[in-house]
């Protein structure tokens, strides 16, 4: 029985759903309502209990793969040495970043594939507060200054390395190789040399 079924047994057959769904994604298995159900162990008809259709289904997918990348980046920012500067602090942002993308890429594509559904509250939510931590660390690290084109900059660079590895413009391999051409690369946007 999968995680899933269990987790639905317990009670919260919404988690169990997402988790279904996202186990299939993950796993590069082609899913449908009914197939999420089944992998739940649930009837057919439980999973619209929730969600009324595939999109509504996606739209919470993301917002687990919001919140998980999100915590990715406060992990990394949370083993940063206190004194370390703007190019550490932000390279280590962007190499969690891409790191994310490459472990979960079925998963990053479906988060960043699709227009973010402005009715879908929860998902516009999650990708505003994943924008807030980069916003907020350049705040800080940049006090007094005007940051939104900045940090625009740094998520168009960190998200772009994160598709050309995926896409196989560069090697997703190994992973100290395309930690240096992140960091490598967020030193050249805010024009210090990497070191």
């Amino acid at each position: 029985m999968s995680t899933s079924a269990r987790a639905y047994h317990h009670g919260d057959l919404r988690a169990a759903l997402v988790e279904s769904a996202v186990e299939m994604l993950e796993a590069g298995e082609a899913y449908s309502m009914r197939a999420v159900a089944r992998r739940a162990g649930v009837s057919p008809t439980a999973p619209y209990r929730h969600f009324p259709d595939r999109d509504a289904l996606d739209s919470a997918i993301a917002v687990e793969g919001f919140d998980d990348l999100r915590d990715a980046l406060a992990q990394a920012l949370g083993s940063a040495p206190a004194a370390a500067g703007p190019v550490d602090v932000l390279g280590e942002l962007g190499v969690a970043y891409v790191s994310f993308a490459l472990r979960r890429p079925a998963l990053f594509r479906l988060m960043f594939g699709n227009e973010c559904d402005e009715e879908s509250s929860d998902r516009v939510q999650a990708s505003q507060a994943l924008h807030a931590v980069l916003g907020d660390v350049i705040a800080r690290l940049f006090p007094g200054r005007v940051t939104p084109e900045l940090a625009t900059a740094l998520w168009s660079l960190a998200h772009g390395l994160a598709f050309l590895h995926l896409d196989g413009k560069y090697r997703p391999e190994p992973a100290d190789e395309v930690a240096g051409r992140v960091r490598a690369a967020v030193s050249a946007l805010l024009g210090l040399n990497a070191g």
